[in-house]
């Protein structure tokens, strides 16, 4: 009788090791390190805090979609920070986000992912930051649900176990992508009043241009409307409603499942 190897009984995690981890692509060491400075002085210290880094000061390690999942695997706080290297804590400390994040989970358990800035929708969007100039923009309706979030300072629930796209690239959108994806996963995303200097304004060149040109195509294939059967059943996906219940009624599906039968083959699909 073959000895039956030791099974592991896998629980659900209650303890983090550390309260966050910071993540970073790095470019300008020495800004990262004034970066570095200004959390630890508002309370974000080593023995509750990790700090991680990706070096693309050299040459392009990873863009942010690739080097992001990294870190979304590789920390290991209880909430993650994917932040630029040119923003400096100054104003709120570890403790207002504490609080920040515990009155958003009272009022809102399925949230994954908060923010400083965002879009509420076509017309609105979220602010709550200071410029490199001293400006200070303050959003008044806080928290606020968002579609997408800013990426200069994102908090993320680590329990979430959100990714980014693989078939995306670049350093734009990624927020985007990132609050699209909790959406489908049945999560929200937020704008809270933790205030940061933020040296950039941002930047919008061809690469821009090139990422929302990639980001638009992604999502039209990944959204489409389609027709999908498992063992056991057969369902058409589409976020229309009319189109919901025409498509998933019994003689539409009958008809679609006898293009399949004559117009196509099981050997069609297979991996070449």
């Amino acid at each position: 009788m073959t000895l039956l190897p030791k099974s592991i009984k896998v629980e659900k995690p209650e303890n983090f090791e550390y309260e966050f981890s910071i993540c970073t692509l790095v470019t300008r060491h020495g800004e990262y390190a004034e970066m570095m400075q200004s959390f630890v002085d508002k309370g974000f210290t080593a023995d509750v805090c990790e700090y991680l880094h990706i070096d693309n000061s050299s040459l392009t390690t990873f863009d942010a979609y690739a080097g992001l999942n990294v870190f979304l695997q590789k920390a290991k706080g209880k909430y993650i920070i994917l932040c630029h290297q040119d923003i400096i804590i100054h104003d709120n400390n570890k403790d207002d986000l504490l609080k920040m994040i515990a009155d958003v989970d009272q009022k809102d358990k399925k949230w994954a992912i908060l923010s400083n800035a965002g879009g509420v929708n076509l017309k609105w969007i979220a602010t709550h930051i200071t410029q490199k100039s001293g400006r200070i923009i303050a959003e008044d309706h806080l928290p606020l649900q968002v579609k997408t979030v800013d990426e200069n300072f994102i908090v993320v629930k680590n329990s979430a176990n959100l990714a980014l796209s693989n078939d995306l690239k670049g350093f734009h959108f990624y927020g985007t992508d990132l609050c699209l994806i909790a959406d489908i996963l049945g999560f929200n995303s937020y704008v809270i009043g933790f205030n940061i200097i933020h040296k950039s304004n941002g930047k919008i060149d061809q690469s821009f241009h090139d990422s929302k040109r990639r980001i638009k195509l992604k999502y039209k294939k990944a959204l489409r409307k389609r027709f999908v059967t498992t063992t056991f059943s057969r369902i058409c996906f589409t976020g229309n409603k009319l189109e919901f219940l025409i498509y998933n009624s019994g003689f539409v599906l009958f008809f679609v499942r006898q293009y399949y039968k004559f117009f196509t083959k099981k050997k069609d699909y297979k991996l070449r």
